[in-house]
């Protein structure tokens, strides 16, 4: 079975950073964009950022420049840099790739606790 796997939340004070890791089987990797999401307590999941296969980067508006998706082809891995974090941005952050070729699917990662507090 095919699996994201996130890393790098953390607990972190306001105006803080943190830079986010996902790997993807490189059979996603190659052919996919790469999403990130989040989920506050509460809340509905929402979308983040997203990088095509090309490295064009969208962002959600709350976003507001602070965070930069990428991508590490090397490594089969995206990245999400998170700075001047906010404590509304306290959610546990998700990847995800929706595969409409072999081996079609929706991906997601088991998440990664992002809390910004002082």
């Amino acid at each position: 079975q095919l699996q994201l796997v996130e890393s790098g939340g953390d607990l972190v004070q306001p105006g803080g950073s943190l830079r986010l890791s996902c790997v993807v089987p490189r059979i996603l990797f190659r052919w996919n964009g790469v999403n990130w999401y989040r989920q506050a307590p509460g809340k509905q999941r929402e979308l983040v950022a997203t990088i095509t296969v090309a490295g064009t980067p969208t962002y959600a508006d709350f976003v507001e420049g602070r965070f930069t998706i990428s991508r590490d082809v090397a490594n089969d891995t995206a990245h999400l840099q998170m700075n001047n974090l906010r404590p509304e941005d306290t959610a546990v952050y998700y990847c995800n790739v929706r595969s409409q070729i072999f081996p079609v699917g929706d991906y997601w990662g088991q998440g990664t606790q992002v809390t910004v507090s002082s």
